[in-house]
């Protein structure tokens, strides 16, 4: 048996993660990968880039303090690989490359900055066999602040993919022309017409929330009837009250409406009855494709 530990960064437009993972490798048996921390920072560098078109010096200083804080984390755990992977807010900063530049000089992590098909396949790499199967047809949606990637999955494998720059931070800004909604939907209702069943899959920090909130059994399936009830009941309430009511973080307690929204409408234009939330997202992927390069360069070495 062989242990190693690895570290995802997600630097996204809401906030910035920290995955530390525990990879497990035994002889004859498929590799185990067990998640040992995650630490969240909500910066949402996309309220930045979206209304001024890049990233501000107190959000820099702020990001520079966590990727700091980020290494020695890692170092702590004796993570052996990691990589950085920034989405769309730091993608569409006029600065972004500039800042990643600064950030590896004061921190030592290089960034990288990924576009929107590069993150649709990461998150398409996240090891989702348990539910993937090849009588079933879904439809991955990644909701983040930025963007939205979606994934149609069929016979077990990926069909097509697509980034929408559609996300919760520019919902909130009123930076989403009408336009960008159809777009969406025509992509969905055509990559799914072929199929009688489309199931979806749900990613991202708020449909974890959402799933949370409905004190179901890790597997089960939250229903479109559910979502809906949802959806009117945190509209209904103010975001002080989502605060004190509904136990919610504040970064989160404004985010969640418009992303319930992006996830009800995924549902209703593929004919989705269910809604399925394996809590698996951009950090997973990024630490399965960190492993698939240690394969290939066991492999090259041979």
């Amino acid at each position: 048996m062989k242990i190693e530990k690895y570290g995802a960064v997600d630097i996204g437009s809401n906030a910035i993660r920290l995955l530390v993972a525990t990879v497990i490798e035994q002889k004859g048996k498929d590799t185990l990968f067990k998640k040992t921390s995650l630490v969240r920072v909500p910066i949402r560098l996309g309220t930045d880039v979206f209304m001024t078109g890049k990233i501000s010096l107190k959000n820099a200083a702020r990001m520079i303090d966590a990727m700091n804080a980020f290494r020695l984390l890692m170092n702590t755990h004796n993570v052996t690989r990691y990589k950085a992977c920034a989405t769309s807010a730091m993608r569409e900063a006029g600065n972004g490359a500039e800042i990643a530049e600064i950030i590896e000089q004061k921190t030592g992590i290089k960034i990288n900055i990924i576009d929107g098909d590069d993150e649709a396949t990461i998150i398409a790499s996240t090891d989702l066999k348990s539910l993937i199967q090849k009588d079933r047809v879904f439809l991955y949606v990644d909701v983040g602040g930025g963007s939205t990637e979606l994934t149609v999955f069929a016979n077990g494998h990926k069909v097509d993919s697509h980034s929408f720059k559609i996300g919760t931070v520019r919902l909130l800004n009123d930076m989403v022309e009408e336009t960008k909604w159809q777009e969406m939907e025509e992509w969905i209702k055509e990559k799914t017409k072929p199929y009688k069943k489309v199931e979806v899959i749900g990613s991202g920090g708020n449909i974890n929330s959402i799933f949370k909130n409905s004190g179901k059994k890790a597997g089960s399936a939250l229903s479109y009837f559910y979502l809906v009830s949802f959806y009117e009941l945190i509209k209904s309430y103010t975001q002080d009250e989502r605060i004190v009511e509904m136990d919610m973080n504040p970064d989160r307690a404004d985010v969640i409406v418009p992303a319930t929204r992006i996830y009800l409408s995924a549902m209703k234009w593929s004919h989705s009855k269910n809604i399925y939330v394996p809590k698996i997202g951009l950090s997973d992927g990024i630490i399965k494709s960190l492993y698939n390069e240690k394969l290939e360069e066991i492999t090259l070495q041979k």
